[in-house]
C-alpha cells in the first residue's frame, strides 16, 4: 500500500513574494481556452535545449526567462496548476554565469545551462526555504546544499525554484489529500485540472508534464516518484536506496527514503540519474553503491534491449478496470514484438503477509530522523512535538481539511532499539529475500506491473481514495530501483507501466524502460481540461 493509503524577467525575487508565496489562486479554467499551443520550449529535452544553446538561438538567461514566463502563465494564472512553491531570486545570476562558462569554453555537461525544479523538502543553501509544505517551517533556511543539490549546482544546473508536495511527504494524515500543503495549497493534475497529481512528489510531476522545467527532483518513500510520475504522464525513476544521497532532504525512512529524478522522457532522466550518483559520508548507505553506480547511465538506453530479456509481470493486474486492463494488455503485446519472454509471476502476494508492519517502520524512523533533522533547523521548531504543538496552535490555517493523527502516533513511539520496531523491520525486509528468489528461481531481468491507478478527484473533505493497480511498494520496502514509464490514457488521464528489478539494477531497467518508451511512444502534453465530469 501507499502511504496515502495509510498516511519572466530579472525582478524573480518580487514574483517569489507576490505569485508564489503562501497560497494561490483556485480558479479552474481550461487553459485550452487560454495558452498558446505553440510553446517555444513545449515538450523539449535536455538535448535538444543543448543544442539550441550551442547555436546562440538560447542561453541558460534567455532559457531561464522562457521558464520564468511560462510558470508565471500556467502555474499561478491561467490553469493554476500550483506547483512551483517558491522561485530562487539567484536563479537568473546563475544563469549568467554558466552562459559566460560557456562562452569562455568551460562547458561542465549535459545538465550545462538546465533550470531545474526541485521539491521544497530537499536542502538548498541559499535564499529559498525548505518547509515540506509546512507552515511550522516557514523560514527555514538551510546553512548548506543537501549533498544531491551540491552536486546538481556542480553539474552546471539552474536551481529556477522548489515545488509542492504532499505536506510533510504525505506522512501527517490518514485522510490527507495528495498535493495539498498549509503552505503551498493544493496542486492540480494538469491533464483535468480538478483531479490529484498524486503525491507526495505532486509538484514536481505537475510542474515537468506541463513543460514549466524540462527535469525536476522528486523524493519517495512508497510511491512518491513513480504514482505522480504515473498519473501525470512522465518517466520518474526511483533509485535504489544508496544510489543518491540523502542527506540535507526532511526524513520519513532511513530504510526506504531516497530522491529520484522526473522527466518526460527516459534519457532525461537517465542524465539526470548520472550526474548525481556518489558516495556521501554523511550518508553511510551510499557507500554500498561503491562499483556499483555510474556517472553516465545514457550509454544504456537501448531500444533492443527487451530482446530475449524475461520480464516477470504482476498476475493481479490483468484483471481490474478495463481501460487500465486494455493498456497493459497491449504494453505485455510490445514487449513480446520487442523480443521479451513474459511470465505471470504474483509481486504482491507476499505483501499479504506483512499486516501493518511497514508502517509500524515509517512511524519509528520518520520520528527518529526528523527530530534529527529539525534539531538543527533555524526556526523556533526544533522537533516532531514542536511540529504538533504549532499545527494545534494555528490548527484554521494549519490544519483546515485533514489533522495529524500519523504526527502524533509517530510522536508517542520510542527509539529505534525497541522490539515493535525491529520486529517490524524484519519482516518488511524479508520481501526482499522472497522477491530476490521470484527473480532467480524465474530467471527474470524485470518485474513489471501497472505503476498506479488513475488520478482521483481532489476531495479535501473526504481525503484520497484508492484507485487500484499499485505496484509501488515491492520495491519501495525493498530498496530495489523502480522506473515508470507513460502506459496510455483512459478518458484523457494518463497511467504508466512499472520495471524494477534487484538493487543496482539501473542499467538494465533504464534499457528496457527505453527500449518500450521508443515503440509505443505514449507521452502527450497535457490539455489542461477543465474537467471530465
Amino acid at each position: 500500500m501507499q502511504r496515502r493509503n495509510f498516511i519572466k524577467n530579472s525582478s524573480i525575487a518580487s514574483l517569489a513574494l507576490t505569485s508564489f508565496g503562501i497560497g494561490s489562486s483556485n480558479k479552474a479554467i481550461a487553459a485550452n481556452e487560454l495558452i498558446s499551443a505553440d510553446f517555444v520550449l513545449d515538450e523539449i529535452t535536455i538535448d535538444g535545449l543543448q543544442e539550441k544553446m550551442r547555436l546562440g538561438s538560447l542561453t541558460a538567461v534567455s532559457l531561464t526567462n522562457i521558464y520564468l514566463k511560462r510558470i508565471q502563465e500556467i502555474d499561478k494564472s491561467g490553469p493554476a496548476i500550483n506547483a512551483v512553491i517558491e522561485l530562487n531570486p539567484d536563479a537568473l545570476s546563475i544563469a549568467a554565469t554558466l552562459d559566460q562558462e560557456r562562452i569562455a569554453g568551460k562547458l561542465r555537461g549535459p545538465l550545462h545551462g538546465i533550470p531545474v525544479l526541485i521539491k521544497d523538502n530537499i536542502d538548498s543553501g541559499d535564499k529559498m526555504m525548505t518547509t515540506a509544505g509546512s507552515l511550522a517551517l516557514v523560514g527555514n533556511k538551510a546553512s548548506k546544499d543537501a549533498f544531491i543539490i551540491k552536486q546538481l549546482r556542480e553539474a552546471g544546473a539552474v536551481l529556477l525554484g522548489k515545488t509542492n508536495l504532499s505536506e510533510w511527504a504525505n506522512f501527517r494524515s490518514s485522510r490527507s489529500t495528495s498535493g495539498w500543503s498549509s503552505r503551498g495549497k493544493q496542486t492540480k493534475c494538469p491533464y483535468v485540472l480538478d483531479r490529484n497529481p498524486s503525491g507526495s512528489s505532486a509538484g514536481s510531476g505537475a510542474a515537468t508534464a506541463a513543460n514549466l522545467c524540462t527535469i525536476s527532483i522528486g523524493t519517495e518513500t512508497d510511491g512518491s516518484i513513480v504514482s505522480p510520475a504515473s498519473v501525470n504522464g512522465i518517466v520518474g525513476m526511483k533509485p535504489t536506496v544508496g544510489l543518491w544521497s540523502r542527506s540535507g532532504i526532511i526524513p520519513i525512512s532511513a530504510t526506504q527514503d531516497t530522491a529520484g529524478p522526473m522527466a518526460r522522457t527516459v534519457r532525461d532522466a537517465a542524465i539526470l540519474l548520472g550526474a548525481l550518483t556518489g558516495i556521501d559520508t554523511a550518508d553511510n548507505i551510499t557507500k554500498e553503491s561503491q562499483g556499483k553506480s555510474f556517472t553516465d547511465y545514457t550509454k544504456f538506453l537501448d531500444k533492443n534491449a527487451l530482446k530475449g530479456k524475461r520480464i516477470g509481470i504482476e498476475k493481479s493486474h490483468l484483471e481490474g478496470h478495463e481501460g487500465i486492463v486494455g493498456l497493459y494488455n497491449r504494453a505485455i503485446e510490445q514487449m513480446k514484438e520487442l523480443g521479451a519472454t513474459i511470465v505471470e509471476v504474483e509481486i504482491l502476494k507476499p505483501l499479504s503477509k506483512l499486516g501493518n508492519a511497514e508502517f509500524e517502520v515509517l512511524l519509528y524512523e520518520f520520528k527518529d530522523g526528523l527530530n534529527k533533522y529539525l534539531s538543527t533547523n533555524n526556526t523556533t521548531t526544533k522537533s516532531l512535538q514542536d511540529v504538533i504543538v504549532f499545527n494545534k496552535k494555528n490548527e484554521t490555517t494549519a490544519m483546515p481539511y485533514f489533522k495529524q493523527e500519523t504526527l502524533i502516533k509517530s510522536d508517542g513511539k520510542s527509539d529505534l532499539n525497541s522490539k515493535i520496531y525491529l520486529d517490524a523491520l524484519a519482516k518488511t525486509l524479508a520481501v526482499r529475500n522472497v522477491l530476490t528468489e521470484m527473480i532467480d528461481s524465474n530467471k527474470l531481468d524485470a518485474l513489471c506491473g501497472v505503476t498506479n491507478g488513475l488520478a482521483c478527484c481532489i476531495d479535501l473533505a473526504n481525503g484520497d481514495y484508492d484507485t487500484g493497480f499499485s505496484i509501488s511498494t515491492p520495491a519501495a520496502i525493498t530498496g530495489f530501483p523502480h522506473i515508470t514509464v507513460p502506459m496510455g490514457f483512459v478518458q484523457e488521464l494518463p497511467i504508466g507501466i512499472s520495471f524494477f528489478g534487484k538493487a543496482y539494477t539501473e542499467p538494465a531497467l533504464i534499457g528496457m524502460a527505453y527500449a518500450y518508451e521508443q515503440v509505443s511512444k505514449n507521452r502527450k502534453a497535457p490539455k489542461f481540461i477543465k474537467s471530465i465530469i
